[in-house]
């Protein structure tokens, strides 16, 4: 197999993700909780550990059920610390790094009672992106495609309640009800993205394409085409430059998001000097 035959699939798995994640990242953005990936990856990867270490099969169904109750349960914290109006008396990202913590140390803890425990740690922080299977793949797309229904259809609660909460306060909607579907649509679409790419990654897929947008603008619409287009960049640049240097690619991918970052704000300030 040549080098570009086998970068394809990653390829593939990148753009899946870019879309899915890019867009996520715009609603994280907006509500100020730049580390809340971290947070649900991390009580995922406490979930499967937990499945471990009652002898449950990596990788199977009952594993990714143990993962997805983990996250489920963070995704409840994370409703029910929601601070109303502007500011609420402790940031509700004060919480979040709060249960990263906790989850990160009792990963630990199982991990040490768990054979190969330390690997799938590891797993965790790196992912395994040059060698994704397009079974994988097509799962992950499946995956996303519903979740990407789901937040089509719910839009409108969502969207409102990421960019304009107090709209949705006067409207007297159950916020925190909703906040808790839509963290829970995150934590999947975490806990499936975590094997594949790993934090590093699945951060950097979220934030940064979203940030790069709203240095540009502040229209919807705009800012997802933004974040798709510049995460697809980053992603292309650091599969080719993995494939032409036979360097690391996850690490290198984000490198390039980095690097696409840096660009972007260099182009914003001269639009602002030239405008």
């Amino acid at each position: 197999m040549s080098g570009l035959q086998l970068m394809i699939p990653p390829f593939v798995a990148c753009m899946v993700l870019v879309a899915m994640l890019s867009y996520l990242g715009l609603h994280v953005i907006a509500r100020e909780v730049i580390f809340v990936d971290l947070s649900l990856a991390q009580m995922a990867a406490l979930g499967g550990l937990t499945a471990l270490l009652v002898h449950v099969a990596p990788d199977s169904g009952t594993a990714y059920l143990f993962a997805l109750l983990a996250t489920a349960l963070g995704a409840l914290v994370f409703a029910l610390t929601r601070t109303s109006g502007a500011k609420g008396r402790v940031p509700q990202e004060a919480f979040i790094g709060i249960v990263y913590v906790v989850a990160s140390a009792a990963a630990i803890l199982v991990a040490n009672k768990v054979p190969g425990g330390g690997e799938a740690i590891e797993k965790t922080l790196t992912g395994s992106i040059l060698w994704v299977t397009w079974p994988t793949i097509a799962k992950l797309a499946v995956a996303y495609a519903a979740l990407g229904v789901f937040h089509y259809v719910l839009r409108h609660k969502f969207l409102t309640i990421s960019f304009h909460p107090e709209e949705a306060e006067r409207a007297g909607w159950k916020i925190r009800w909703w906040d808790f579907w839509f963290y829970l649509s995150f934590g999947v679409v975490i806990t499936l993205a975590v094997p594949v790419a790993g934090v590093l990654m699945v951060f950097s897929f979220l934030v940064v394409p979203a940030v790069v947008a709203f240095l540009f603008t502040r229209d919807m619409r705009r800012l997802a085409y933004i974040a798709w287009g510049s995460g697809a960049l980053a992603s292309i640049l650091g599969l080719w430059l993995s494939l032409a240097g036979d360097l690391p690619t996850g690490p290198l991918i984000v490198c390039m998001y980095g690097v696409v970052l840096v660009g972007a704000i260099a182009l914003r300030r001269v639009a602002g000097a030239t405008g």
